[in-house]
């Protein structure tokens, strides 16, 4: 009976033969540094990747025949042959070549051997330089059974030319982007991959964590070669003593140096190419001596967006200027909650179960509601929670006894990261109190016109009419008798109870006994002349008994009682408006003028504040009506004329 051999489909059983072009590594830049790709469409066909997929650059160092093209294949393409390898004395690898890894998300540059024979070694180190330059992690595979010094020498030279030649650059790239890090810190990650057959790794004798990278450093000064370019460095090390190499120290370490974003980040294809098409324009030839002005060949989007939650302080991981690609801030672990930002968020549970992600918000007004029975729901039922495609899922006070909590029943409570100050998470419910308040006001306000202001036609016809006999009627009255100036709409109209003409406040403001007029012997508001004059003998006015002043007393009672319970309503609630208004409002204290027109507030001119901005203005300059949701406001309120305008905005 034959044996049957059962293959893993996804392990190929031999090596595939070259043809296909997109299956293997292309030729990116040849031994004489000549850019082989015309422009960033050709190098995204040739990577076969998407133009928006954000990738990290990774290259290889070494002497030749150490592996390098080997490591690749084995590292990142289960074995297959994608970067050519052979048996031969002579180099394979001549130039740069490139392949992706998807897995990674990695653009794999493949260099020349350090030691290969050739007559172009400065041409060599040039384009070393340059791959050094865009790369985020660099590998350097030997096979010396000790490290040798060409190693080093080379590391080291090439640290030092980086920060020769790339200082001015990452200075102003530093300082335009805001980066709070030293210069080195900005440079790729080294990572010495050692391989021995008979040797012991280094470190090995004391097995301290982190003596391997500590000796490493020692041998560095040792040479006066610091390697100072290098963000970090770190040693991986294998004993082969019977093939094949394990590799798996080496994916572990680098998967774990892609996922850092400390200083850099991934970024879209079209800025590796940039960054490489730059640096091949400038240094072509001879790179000269002298520090020069350059033009900037490291795109801010190489490096990490040095924006911080303000809550949790972790740093956002993707790339800079990434929010104009439409990408939001992201950071690595959850965030913490903080009552100053209040970065819960509660999102539909049988919305995210559908797979869709709706965040609700805490209301005190459904959207089907009017204002005031809005208002009336939430003073009896609660805060709602209304999601957008499910509708009302929840009522904080909906039954008598019984009421669940919405988190695990019908929502989802996440604690969201704060990117900066305007990113707001603040409750709908924290505007209820203020919309109370601005409904008192509006009582009162009814009330205070109808007591302070008594012009209306309404009010003038029930004046006139319960008025005595000798009062001049209030249609007649156009001016003050006492000063002549003219009465405005709004303004009160006051009688002398002596003579019954009609004055101004300021003209009346006097009293005095009117007996012989019926008012008994209490004082009654008259006129400045009539005060001069002093109280008429009985015999110089004829004499009323008071019965045609009854109305006219009833409704002064009446007035006057309606002054005291407006007063009593606004002073108490004076004290409440301050702890009521939401924190974005300008305090009434602080509001001297109109924000918009400048004219100054006066002890009887209202302060109104516009539900968009929260400054403070008068009636004239805040006479708009829309809603404001993003501060809460789900039905039209009061805006200034300026935040009308920028309605799309808000």
């Amino acid at each position: 009976m034959s044996a049957v051999c059962l293959e893993d489909p996804l392990t190929p059983t031999k090596k595939p033969q070259r043809g296909k072009e997109d299956d293997f590594s292309f030729l990116l830049v040849d031994e004489d540094e000549n850019l082989q790709v015309k422009d960033v469409d050709e190098f995204i066909s040739k990577l076969d990747c998407k133009p928006q997929q954000p990738v990290k650059v990774l290259s290889i160092f070494g002497n030749t025949g150490d592996g390098k093209s080997h490591t690749l294949n084995h590292m990142f393409f289960d074995g297959l042959e994608i970067f050519r390898t052979c048996p031969s004395q002579d180099s394979c690898t001549v130039g740069v070549w490139a392949a992706y890894n998807p897995a990674l998300s990695l653009v794999l540059l493949d260099t020349e051997g350090l030691l290969g024979a050739t007559d172009k070694q400065n041409q060599r180190l040039r384009l070393l330089l340059k791959v050094l330059a865009v790369s985020d992690l660099v590998i350097y595979r030997t096979k010396a059974e000790r490290l040798h010094n060409d190693m080093f020498q080379f590391l080291g030279n090439a640290s030092k030319a980086y920060l020769k030649f790339f200082t001015p650059e990452l200075k102003a790239l530093s300082s335009r982007c805001g980066l709070e890090v030293t210069l080195s810190s900005l440079g790729p990650a080294l990572i010495i991959f050692h391989e021995t057959s008979r040797t012991d790794l280094l470190g090995h004798v004391s097995k301290v964590h982190g003596q391997a990278e500590a000796d490493l450093h020692k041998r560095f000064h040792e040479l006066g070669t610091p390697p100072e370019a290098f963000s970090s460095i770190h040693y991986v090390g294998t004993k082969t003593v019977v093939p094949p190499t394990d590799f798996s120290k080496l994916k572990d370490k680098v998967k774990m140096q892609v996922m850092d974003t400390s200083s850099r980040s991934s970024r879209p294809l079209a800025h590796v190419f940039t960054a490489l098409q730059s640096l091949s324009d400038r240094f072509s030839g001879d790179i000269p001596d002298d520090q020069v002005h350059i033009t900037s060949f490291f795109p801010d989007e190489y490096f990490t967006c040095p924006l911080r939650c303000l809550s949790c302080r972790k740093r956002c991981k993707n790339r800079m200027n990434h929010l104009k690609d439409g990408v939001p801030h992201q950071a690595d672990g959850l965030c913490q909650f903080a009552h100053e930002y209040n970065n819960k968020v509660m999102i539909c549970k049988r919305c995210y179960e559908g797979g869709r992600e709706m965040i609700v918000i805490p209301r005190s007004v459904a959207s089907t509601d009017s204002p005031f029975m809005g208002l009336a729901k939430y003073a009896w039922s609660g805060y709602v929670l209304e999601c957008r495609v499910c509708g009302i899922i929840y009522r904080s006070r909906q039954y008598w006894y019984g009421n669940r909590d919405p988190d695990g029943s019908v929502v989802r409570q996440e604690v969201r990261h704060v990117w900066s100050e305007s990113d707001s998470y603040s409750l709908d419910q924290h505007n209820a109190a203020q919309r109370v308040v601005d409904g008192m006001n509006l009582v009162i306000q009814s009330v205070n016109e109808y007591s302070a202001r008594p012009t209306s036609m309404i009010t003038s016809w029930l004046t006139d009419n319960v008025a005595p006999s000798y009062w001049r009627p209030n249609a007649d009255i156009t001016e003050c008798h006492g000063c002549k100036k003219e009465f405005l709409l709004e303004e009160r109209k006051h009688h002398c109870r002596a003579c019954g003409e009609g004055f101004c406040h300021l003209c009346s403001n006097h009293t005095m006994p009117v007996p012989e007029r019926g008012w008994g012997p209490s004082l009654v508001r008259v006129c400045k002349q009539c005060h001069s004059k002093g109280p008429k003998k009985a015999h110089d006015v004829p004499q009323e008994d008071g019965k045609s002043l009854l109305p006219r007393k009833v409704t002064e009672i009446a007035q006057s009682s309606l002054d005291m319970m407006s007063s009593a309503m606004k002073y108490p609630l004076d004290f409440v408006k301050e702890a009521a208004r939401p924190s974005y409002w300008v305090p009434d204290q602080e509001i001297s003028q109109c924000h918009s027109c400048k004219k100054p507030f006066t002890p009887k001119m209202y302060k109104h504040h516009c539900r968009a901005c929260g400054q403070g203005f008068c009636q004239m300059c805040s006479d708009y009506q829309r809603p404001v949701p993003s501060r809460g406001w789900h039905h039209p309120v009061r805006v200034c004329q300026s935040c009308n305008l920028q309605k799309g905005e808000l």
